[in-house]
């Protein structure tokens, strides 16, 4: 890593709260909401009911609940995906489940565990982003800036390794003058490498560190603009809390 690759992103974990607080803490706890086109593209239905969601900061764990009935939660790790009642009883389960989106495109549909698996690895990512750029086998380089309207972002590329899992290997972050995240660009593997652009906004403070309120992730087009018509997934959180 590059003396300007390291100063953007000791910037960017500053502005966010810094990694020493980070790492004093052991788990997330937010409110969700969630809305956009992708679940009815994948079959399912989607509502507007609140849902709690806990993720572990220091490994790739995370639970939503309720999920398919009140007494239902998920338990997701990269290897391992499960619905299971309240009392730790297993409904339903998948090992390896990456592969079983093998061969999908973007109208492949999504039985319950696809999407609970999805769920898992997208809101662990967004809830220790940035933190997780520091963990080991993680690369960050600076590319160009990126002009959005009057605004100039500043452009961190991730490559993320094989054991963390995300929507793609590569992604790019883009910064504001304040160093908080402006938006996020991906590729949604495991529905046939979509593109995505994923706006944040509506920051929120707790305990000392600060994370994006809402994301809204469009489809992006090849020259790197998102389309505002084509909005995929809806994200609003609250309420969050550390321990």
């Amino acid at each position: 890593m590059t003396a300007q690759n390291r100063e953007l992103l000791d910037k960017v974990l500053v502005a966010h709260g810094g990694l020493e607080r980070w790492n004093s803490f052991n788990t997330v706890r937010a409110t969700l909401v969630t809305g956009g086109s992708l679940w009815g593209a994948k079959g399912l239905t989607q509502d507007s009911a609140p849902r709690q969601m806990t993720v572990w900061l220091h490994e790739q764990k995370a639970s939503v609940t309720p999920f398919g009935g009140p007494d239902k939660h998920t338990a997701y790790s990269p290897n391992r995906i499960a619905i299971e009642t309240t009392d730790g009883t297993v409904i339903a389960e998948r090992q390896a489940p990456r592969e079983s989106f093998r061969d999908h495109d973007e109208n492949t549909p999504w039985d319950p565990l696809h999407r609970a698996y999805f769920n898992g690895y997208a809101l662990w990512s967004y809830l220790t982003m940035p933190f997780l750029f520091t963990l080991p086998g993680v690369v960050t380089e600076e590319i160009e800036p990126w002009q959005e309207a009057a605004q100039r972002w500043r452009r961190l590329r991730v490559h993320f390794p094989e054991y963390i899992a995300t929507h793609s290997a590569v992604q790019d972050f883009y910064f504001g003058e304040d160093f908080l995240l402006r938006r996020h660009d991906y590729t949604v593997d495991v529905s046939g490498g979509m593109p995505a652009a994923q706006y944040v906004s509506d920051y929120i403070e707790a305990d000392g560190l600060r994370m994006p309120g809402k994301r809204r992730a469009y489809r992006r087009a090849e020259d790197g603009q998102a389309n505002k018509d084509a909005l995929l997934v809806a994200i609003d959180l609250s309420e969050l809390g550390y321990s």
